[in-house]
C-alpha cells in the first residue's frame, strides 16, 4: 500500500500532529464529548426522565406503537434507539473532525516551514508524497475513531447496567458503519481537504477552507443517515459500498493537474 519513503513522511506528518499541544488537544477533546459527553446526556436523559411525564412521552413517540408498551420496556426500547440509531451518527462526524486537522496542514505546512523543495527533492513523485499525506491522515482519523467507538460501547453498557441492570445489545448497523462507511468518509474528506491544503499560502487559510467542506458534509451525513439507519440491512452495506467505491475513486484521480510548479508558486 505504501512503501519506506512514504512510511518516513506518514510517521513525520503524525509525530508533528501529536507533538503540537494545540492540535493534540482537538483530537482528544472532539472525540470524548462525541463519544462520552453527548451520548451520556442522552442516555441520562432517558433514564432519568419520569415515564408519567410530558417530555418522556415525546421522547416515546419515535417508537412503533409506544402506547401499547409497558414503561419499562419502553426505556428499553427508547434506550436501543439511541445506541444503535442515533449515537452512529457521532461516528460519521469524529473521523471528519479528527482527520481534517491533520489533513488541513499537510502541504501547506510543508510551505510555513519552508521543507517543501526538499520534500520535493527526495525520490518520491508528488502522487506518493500526496497519498503518504492522505494515509497519515487517515491513520490518524481511523485510530481515533475506532479508539472513541469502544469508549462509547464501555460507557454507555455501563451506564445502562447500573440504571438497569441490562446489557444491551449492540446492531449489525454498527458492523457496516465503522468497517464501511467511516472509512469511506475519511478517506473523502481527507482527499478533499488536503487537496485544498495544496493550495492554500497558511494553515489558517487551510483551515477554513476545511471547515467550509466538512461542516455541510457533516450535516448532510447526519440528516441521511439518521433515516438510513432506521433500515439498517442491505441499505447501510449499499450506502457504505458505494461511499468506498467514491473514495477509492477520488484518490485515484485527484491527483489530475497537480505539479511540482503549480505547488510551489502558491
Amino acid at each position: 500500500m505504501f512503501n519506506s519513503r512514504q512510511k518516513a513522511i506518514m510517521l513525520k506528518d503524525i509525530r508533528g500532529i501529536t507533538e503540537n499541544k494545540r492540535y493534540f488537544s482537538v483530537l482528544t477533546i472532539l472525540p470524548l464529548l462525541f463519544s462520552v459527553v453527548f451520548p451520556t446526556i442522552m442516555l441520562l436523559t432517558v433514564l432519568l426522565s419520569p415515564t408519567d411525564s410530558s417530555s418522556f412521552t415525546e421522547m416515546a413517540r419515535i417508537l412503533p406503537d409506544f402506547q401499547k408498551l409497558e414503561p419499562e420496556q419502553l426505556i428499553v426500547d427508547l434506550l436501543s434507539l439511541m445506541i444503535n440509531n442515533v449515537i452512529p451518527i457521532f461516528f460519521l462526524i469524529i473521523p471528519i473532525m479528527t482527520s481534517s486537522v491533520m489533513a488541513a496542514s499537510s502541504f501547506v505546512g510543508e510551505k510555513e516551514k519552508r521543507t517543501l523543495e526538499t520534500l520535493f527533492y527526495s525520490p518520491l513523485s508528488i502522487r506518493e508524497i500526496f497519498r503518504a499525506k492522505v494515509y497519515a491522515s487517515f491513520l490518524v482519523g481511523i485510530l481515533v475513531t475506532y479508539v472513541s467507538f469502544l469508549l462509547t460501547v464501555i460507557v454507555v453498557e455501563v451506564e445502562v447496567y447500573l440504571f438497569k441492570g441490562i446489557l444491551l445489545p449492540l446492531s449489525i448497523n454498527w458492523l457496516w458503519v465503522m468497517l464501511l462507511i467511516v472509512p469511506a468518509i475519511t478517506i473523502i474528506s481527507i482527499v478533499l481537504i488536503v487537496k485544498g491544503s495544496a493550495k492554500s499560502t497558511t494553515i489558517e487559510e487551510s483551515q477554513q477552507k476545511a471547515a467550509f467542506l466538512i461542516l455541510p458534509l457533516a450535516l448532510l451525513l447526519v440528516g441521511q443517515f439518521t433515516g438510513i439507519l432506521v433500515f439498517g440491512g442491505w441499505v447501510v452495506i449499499s450506502i457504505g459500498a458505494f461511499l468506498l467505491l467514491v473514495a477509492l475513486l477520488l484518490l485515484r484521480y485527484s491527483m489530475t493537474g497537480f505539479t511540482y510548479e503549480r505547488l510551489l508558486d502558491r
